[in-house]
């Protein structure tokens, strides 16, 4: 299972059901970095930092970023929001699962 860091805009449901998977999901609140308008390249250094796949819903900055630095991170999960979560964390784990590794890939979708 993975290693990820839930960006502050994923919902707690998402991230409980992530666990639920076996998954290793630091919040930005656990990290102690919410509401503190971290600017984004930060969010993905800490991110790297901590081995930690990014999961997000800032699709488009954070895929600036991944195109600046695509072999300098852990991966990155963009998604739009899903009031479906338990759907939500099914596609993050699968997109997850689905890849030999994740360091330097993006992956992104949007909900239903």
């Amino acid at each position: 299972m993975a290693r990820l860091y839930s960006n502050e805009n994923i919902a707690l449901q998402v991230v409980m059901e992530l666990r639920q998977f076996g998954h290793d999901v630091l919040t930005s609140v656990e990290a102690g970095k919410a509401n503190a308008a971290i600017p984004d390249p930060e969010v993905l250094a800490f991110a790297t930092a901590q081995g930690r796949i990014l999961i997000s819903h800032n699709r488009r900055d954070f895929l600036r970023l991944h195109k600046q630095n695509t072999d300098r991170h852990a991966g990155i999960v963009l998604c739009t929001f899903d009031p479906d979560f338990q759907g939500q964390a099914r596609r993050i784990h699968e997109s997850v699962e689905a890849m030999a590794r994740m360091e330097g890939q993006l992956r992104e979708y949007r909900g239903n």
